[in-house]
């Protein structure tokens, strides 16, 4: 194994040839793929170093229009307010949108990634609606959820580059239910990938049903705020995530009087494409 990480031959991709599309290792890619990196030069921690640890972007959406067929989202203000309450205690510069459109969401959301993050250590969006796979509710329709986190790439967003981008996530993902089961045991001059640095915290696991309960609020941002507040100022933020996890999985349990939907489970999912370790905290 070479230093870079890449084996003696050509790099190629686990992907159908054709489609229009070169394959990374045929015809004149016969000289071995290097990284622009210098061994040995960077740290395993994301910097805090900067004038502010950064902005916090909540988009609590409660009402839907008619149309959608959605119902209200009582409880998700008590989410709101208390996602706001930790990441305004950690530091971060909290803007508030509610009841937001599609258009209104993009429009928040492109005017943020706009912006100079020059001074900011970090990037956080919170993002409470209803969802089903691949997608977020807006009040009037919903929208790819890549088309919101993906206007914060490094190639979109060049102040963030570099740097943690952390969305957590509360909406449904489909419609499956968990019904548990019981158990006996408890950068400097380095080229880096456009989607590098992202960290997206789902407050389940892809297809199934998200928890709210109407008056605590959901599982998943009452755990996370818990968390945040108790280990936010210890803890990197992967070890932080699996004690929601933890909560949400041991903690919680559906009392419901709709047929088929009572004493059912959830469990977050998160998803890493952070490069380093991320503390709220020096």
């Amino acid at each position: 194994m070479s230093e870079n990480g890449s084996g003696p031959g050509v790099d190629d991709t686990d992907a159908k040839p054709g489609n229009g599309k070169q394959s990374a290792g045929s015809s004149s890619a016969s000289v071995p793929m290097d990284v622009d990196a210098k061994p040995q030069s960077h740290s395993f921690r994301y910097r805090l170093d900067f004038p502010s640890i950064g902005q916090c972007i909540i988009i609590n959406n409660k009402n839907f229009d008619r149309s959608t067929g959605m119902n209200q989202r009582n409880g998700t203000d008590v989410d709101a307010g208390n996602a706001m309450r930790v990441f305004k205690n950690l530091g971060y510069n909290v803007k508030m949108y509610n009841d937001q459109t599609v258009d209104q969401m993009m429009n928040v959301l492109t005017d943020a990634s706009k912006e100079d993050h020059s001074n900011s250590a970090s990037f956080v969006c919170i993002l409470l609606s209803h969802g089903d796979e691949g997608v977020f509710f807006g009040t009037d329709g919903s929208v790819a959820l890549k088309h919101l986190t993906s206007l914060f790439r490094g190639d979109r967003c060049k102040s963030l580059v570099g740097k943690p981008k952390l969305f957590f996530i509360q909406a449904c993902r489909g419609t499956d239910l968990d019904p548990g089961i019981e158990t006996d045991s408890e950068t400097d001059g380095v080229k880096i990938p456009v989607e590098a640095d992202f960290l997206y915290a789902f407050s389940t696991a892809p297809g199934y049903y998200s928890w709210r309960n109407t008056m605590t609020g959901s599982w998943f941002i009452q755990s996370v705020c818990d968390m945040i507040s108790k280990y936010g100022k210890e803890l990197e933020i992967l070890h932080i995530m699996t004690r929601v996890n933890h909560k949400v999985a041991v903690e919680f349990e559906s009392a419901s009087n709709s047929p088929g939907f009572d004493a059912k489970k959830q469990i977050p999912c998160i998803v890493s494409m952070l490069t380093k370790e991320m503390y709220f905290s020096r």
